[in-house]
């Protein structure tokens, strides 16, 4: 059933933030958003946060995006914009989602219910109908639950998740497939000096990427830990907080790293592997609003249908007046060309 819109109000912490003097990084292109999602159903609040994107491998362009709503729980949404689903969950921040035996579509949510321990919060998203079913709730370590991402390793039933709650330490927790669910084992892989939350990784080079909010952008090796600062916040790339982070992998380890640099409503775009910014881009209004104080992006540069056959960008919208945050969604292809990168 699709849930109506809500919140008409404007978020206080939103007109506080469109009235203060942003700062400025180097210039940015813009492009527009071709849909967007109904606003949260909570109001008045920071309350949308991340997505996740599963892609149909039979009609891309029946693909489906999961979205956070921290007071709420997790929406379900197709490519138009259009809730498929809504799962009461409160307390969810980030979400990722992976395909595991069998064909099954796992999602996984960083959980803050606990204020003093993290936790995972794992649900089974139904491809046909578009809705979610719990699939179980698990323990991580100390800590309020905020960043997360997921590696599966090449030819393994096992999920590798990663957490980073606010207080900078960085969880590995291995998922492997038991009688009922899945049986957990975590450690502690790295720590950051302050509050993280970006985290997306890539299983090609072993890495995972972890952004603490006003230092800069890490590389994590997944196994060691071993961890080396690739963009630090300078307020011309990157200006805090950084946020959300997502890949568009090419090859065996090129493709682009993207970056929410929050602070002055923008996108920070890098070239892998060696981390060189390749430029920043703007979400503008056009058909549908601007997006500002991004939190949580995704990205996916495969085809999903005539909207978006070079790949699909998801941002949220911390500012969405006269309603509530959302989630827009763009041409990865529209962001190439703006920067003057080849379209793939």
């Amino acid at each position: 059933m699709l849930r109506p819109f809500h919140g008409f109000a404007l978020i206080s912490l939103g007109i506080a933030a469109a009235c203060a003097t942003i700062p400025s990084g180097d210039p940015a292109v813009t492009v527009t958003a071709v849909a967007q999602t109904p606003p949260v159903g909570t109001a008045n609040e920071d309350a949308a946060d991340d997505p996740a994107i599963w892609r149909n491998p039979a009609d891309p362009s029946k693909s489906l995006i999961v979205g956070t709503d921290k007071k709420g729980g997790l929406y379900v949404y197709n490519l138009a914009g259009e809730e498929r689903s809504f799962l009461a969950a409160p307390g969810m921040n980030n979400v990722d989602l992976v395909e595991i035996e069998g064909g099954r579509i796992l999602v996984i949510a960083s959980d803050r219910a606990d204020l003093a321990t993290a936790h995972l919060f794992l649900a089974m998203l139904d491809p046909a109908t578009g809705t979610l079913a719990p699939a179980g709730r698990i323990a991580v370590g100390p800590g309020e639950g905020y960043g997360i991402c997921i590696a599966k390793p090449a030819g393994s039933d096992e999920v590798v998740v990663f957490s980073a709650p606010k207080n900078g330490r960085i969880y590995r927790t291995v998922l492997t497939p038991a009688a009922a669910g899945f049986a957990p084992v975590t450690s502690t892989l790295a720590t950051v000096a302050t509050q993280p939350e970006g985290c997306i990784a890539d299983p090609r080079t072993g890495t995972l990427y972890i952004g603490e909010e006003v230092a800069g952008l890490w590389a994590i090796d997944m196994t060691s830990g071993e961890k080396r600062m690739v963009a630090p916040i300078d307020n011309r790339i990157l200006v805090a907080d950084l946020e959300g982070l997502a890949i568009a992998p090419e090859g065996e380890d090129g493709g682009y790293l993207v970056a929410s640099s929050q602070g002055d409503n923008a996108y920070a775009v890098y070239r892998l592997p060696g981390h060189e910014p390749v430029g920043r881009f703007r979400i503008a209004a056009g058909m549908f609003g601007a997006t500002e104080e991004t939190d949580g992006i995704e990205l996916d540069n495969r085809d999903f249908g005539p909207d978006y056959p070079g790949g699909l960008f998801v941002a949220q919208d911390g500012i969405n007046p006269p309603y509530a945050q959302n989630f827009k969604l763009v041409s990865w292809a529209d962001v190439l060309e703006a920067l003057g990168e080849p379209r793939p």
